[in-house]
């Protein structure tokens, strides 16, 4: 495939139950199995949960485990659009295999009571999330770091610890610490500057019913379920007409979330879910609720400009089992634009961040992109927008 901008414009089949490749669940379910329990095994990133799809086409291995993966690899059901912040080119970046067996199970199997022996899909999904956990604790996974670092070109430079050898497991490295200064906040002097949360895939938008329509196609995505609340609750009701921001991490990203606002850390609320994927053509698919049915953690912010409370959601998926907060963990804790709050172990995930109405007026470039729709791809400290009510 071609990487041209031109080629955004051109119809890509949408990813559904009927455009997916024939495979059966017990097929991908076997599969999934087999490439985390591989990971276990293998030195090499090329041989690894995390490999991008279409370096595993031609590997021996991956054929041996997962019969018929050619069939999962056609060109438009591999990965996403996505367009650097300050750029008019949008690049195609292809997703890790895991992800892609993590959708089919998710199309084909969401109903269906079995899948491997006697485990229905969400078992199996949260199983292999807490067994790939595992996997990355032993210091045995340490052996893979290297290759991550050349597969993924990860800047050693930045990184807080350069010495690879110091790391005692891959997830020790998965979310390591930069720099201080590796991530600068843009117009740190302008108050009302809100800035990137994470280093991610950003899509922005000014209402709820405007990310329904170009992005989160969740029949049962609104904000009180997002966040846990009753519809009439006060908090809920807070919300109304709120804006969001979705920041989604991959795998080869800066693991650590960090703070957007000046703000005043208030309660953390967790919430129990499924371990689906995370991968824009699953939130995207008509009638599949990710974002409010995936494990996820809820820490509320008080925006010190405005008072208003803003709400900052940790969402877990396949493979990723760990939310730790670390700046956002005491109850009235002061924090800036910029300071660290917390990290994600094992996978790429993603953070949703609700604003109160008219908090936010949210960069013009950002919303064009989100419209599109395409995410952009940012750096913790980037600006996204600005305070528009004091």
């Amino acid at each position: 495939m071609s990487l041209h901008a031109s080629n955004i414009d051109k119809p890509i089949d949408p990813v559904t139950p009927d455009t997916l490749p024939d495979a059966s669940h017990e097929d991908i379910a076997n599969g999934l199995s087999a490439i985390v329990d591989h990971s276990a095994e293998a030195p090499n990133v090329t041989h690894h949960i995390h490999t991008p799809i279409r370096s595993l086409i031609n590997s021996h291995w991956i054929k041996s485990l997962i019969p018929g993966i050619e069939k999962l690899a056609v060109d438009y059901h591999c990965g996403n659009y996505v367009i650097v912040r300050g750029s008019t080119e949008p690049f195609f970046e292809t997703m890790p295999l895991y992800a892609r067996l993590g959708m089919h199970l998710l199309f084909y199997g969401k109903e269906q009571i079995v899948v491997l022996g006697t485990h229905k899909v969400d078992q199996l999904l949260r199983q292999q999330s807490i067994k790939q956990g595992q996997i990355y604790d032993d210091p045995k996974s340490a052996a893979s770091i290297h290759s991550f670092i050349e597969t993924y070109s990860i800047q050693i430079d930045e990184l807080l610890e350069p010495d690879i050898t110091k790391y005692k497991n891959f997830n020790e490295f998965f979310y390591r610490k930069l720099k201080p200064d590796a991530r600068p906040v843009q117009n740190e002097d302008d108050k009302s500057v809100i800035v990137s949360a994470a280093d991610c895939r950003l899509t922005v938008f000014t209402s709820i019913d405007l990310a329904k329509a170009f992005w989160v196609k969740g029949q049962n995505f609104n904000v009180p379920n997002l966040l846990n609340l009753p519809p009439d609750s006060p908090k809920a009701e807070s919300f109304q007409n709120a804006s969001i921001a979705i920041f989604r991490l991959a795998p080869a990203d800066y693991h650590r979330f960090h703070c957007p606002i000046d703000c005043e850390v208030g309660d953390i609320e967790n919430v129990p879910g499924h371990f689906y994927t995370v991968n824009p053509q699953a939130i995207n698919e008509p009638g599949f609720d990710v974002l409010t049915a995936n494990t996820r953690s809820i820490l509320y912010l008080k925006h010190i400009p405005t008072g208003q409370l803003v709400a900052y959601v940790a969402v877990g998926a396949l493979l990723v089992g760990s939310i730790q907060w670390t700046g956002g963990k005491e109850k009235g804790a002061v924090l800036k634009r910029g300071d660290e709050l917390g990290y994600f172990a094992y996978g790429g995930s993603t953070i949703v961040i609700v604003f109160p109405k008219e908090i936010v007026e949210f960069d013009e470039d950002l919303v064009s992109n989100s419209q599109k729709p395409i995410e952009t791809l940012v750096k913790v400290g980037y600006s996204i927008g600005k305070t528009v009510r004091a």
